[in-house]
């Protein structure tokens, strides 16, 4: 008697799995984002850095749009629109290298302190530059899903990338929702 799978079973142990990987990554990965928000109010209590709170609103404003355009591009997966995925996932990928122009590019060439001069420094270049590489990373997650959108390699029935993609912008964007107020609005300055 030969030993085989059904395609459609070793594929839903794959999601399975996959899944079960990706949100043991995000819980441990939250334990770091845990730690940066302990250490914020630790080394500062209720000050804050003496940062540009309009360009802070504004970066937040965009990172949260974009993810509503993740959320449209796995929805559009899950119903058979790969044209709109990769649409809406292309606008997505623009608004995060938009959110990283702003924090990275102008936010930390504006700021009134390097990240050595003392606590406010390095708890702002440290908060901001480990959820920066996030977004970065998600930027890179973002195009390898386009690129393979644009291929044809998604289904609604099989769309694994895209719904990896979209759980890990998600938790990016709920990470910078708690550090958003830590940094810019909690405390005087």
């Amino acid at each position: 008697m030969s030993s085989t799978t059904h395609p459609v079973t070793d594929y839903s142990h794959k999601l399975a799995t996959n899944r079960l990987g990706l949100w043991l990554f995000i819980v441990s990965d939250a334990f770091v984002f845990g730690g940066l928000m302990v250490s914020r109010f630790y080394l500062l209590g209720d000050r804050r850095p003496d940062l540009d709170s309009t360009l802070g609103l504004i970066v937040t404003a965009v990172l949260l749009i974009s993810s509503f355009f993740m959320n449209r591009a796995e929805v559009s997966i899950a119903h058979g629109d790969r044209k709109g995925m990769v649409i809406n996932a292309l606008v997505t990928l623009v608004l995060g290298v938009g959110f990283l122009a702003g924090v990275v590019g102008v936010e930390w060439q504006l700021a009134p302190f390097g990240p050595a001069d003392g606590p406010e420094g390095a708890v702002f270049y440290m908060m901001t530059g480990m959820h920066a590489f996030h977004v970065l990373t998600g930027v890179l997650f973002l195009i390898v899903i386009v690129r393979n959108g644009l291929k044809g390699k998604y289904t609604a029935e099989r769309h694994w990338g895209v719904e990896a993609a979209a759980n890990y912008w998600h938790f990016v964007d709920v990470v910078w929702i708690f550090f958003y107020p830590a940094l810019y609005l909690i405390g005087t300055v």
